[in-house]
């Protein structure tokens, strides 16, 4: 199907309407931020969003507003939550592609925080991509002792009263970052695209080499 491309292409081009859905815009500079439960991701995205204007997709925001507006969506997201599990891929997927296309067609790009988190979720999101012309830019890796995660989600908890901040559900989440998510390391590795950032320290400092990455890209 054709689509209306957004900007031009890396040679200064204008894109005309009939490329096909395989031409990949290089205007937008989509990024997944990436790490483990607690490692700042929200935190990173929001100050990424105030400097570059970039759009932003949480899928923890996205899930607990269904939560809070009792949705038979958010009721089955809270079962698995609270267990400690991923949201099932399809799911997830769906949701992503509505949120995404709500941006319409000409951004500067989309912070993709929280998702994807398996291998499987991140080629489902590049196919979802290229199917609009589109790509992630770059994987931004924040790198966290997992001592310093637990105290970070421990405080975290408190503070915001989040039933999926406890000690128990803390540890099985880690857990499943570390068996199905951190093999996304590798993955975007392979893609070419993936940045580490040491993720513990001054914020500032912490931001800085994630500016760095973007203004790369």
């Amino acid at each position: 199907m054709p689509i209306r491309p957004a900007g031009r292409t890396a040679g200064g081009r204008r894109v005309s309407r009939g490329l096909s859905a395989n031409t990949i815009s290089t205007k937008m500079r989509n990024i997944v931020i990436f790490g483990a439960p607690g490692s700042g991701k929200g935190t990173q995205s929001d100050k990424l969003i105030k400097k570059y204007g970039f759009k932003h997709i949480s899928t923890g925001d996205v899930l607990r507003n269904e939560i809070k507006n009792g949705t038979e969506l958010g009721k089955t997201t809270k079962g698995y939550i609270d267990e400690g599990k991923l949201i099932p891929d399809d799911l997830m997927v769906s949701i992503l592609a509505s949120v995404y296309d709500s941006f319409g067609k000409d951004h500067e790009g989309v912070i993709f925080d929280g998702f994807p988190r398996t291998i499987p979720q991140a080629e489902a999101l590049k196919n979802m991509l290229a199917e609009r012309g589109h790509k992630v830019a770059a994987m931004i890796e924040l790198d966290v002792p997992e001592e310093e995660l637990m105290k970070r989600l421990l405080r975290r908890g408190q503070i915001e009263g989040r039933s999926d901040d406890n000690e128990e559900t803390i540890k099985k989440r880690l857990n499943v970052y570390h068996t199905q998510t951190a093999p996304l390391i590798e993955w975007y590795e392979k893609e070419g695209i993936r940045h580490h950032i040491k993720g513990d320290g001054e914020l500032e400092r912490i931001f800085a080499d994630v500016c760095a990455v973007v203004d790369s890209l």
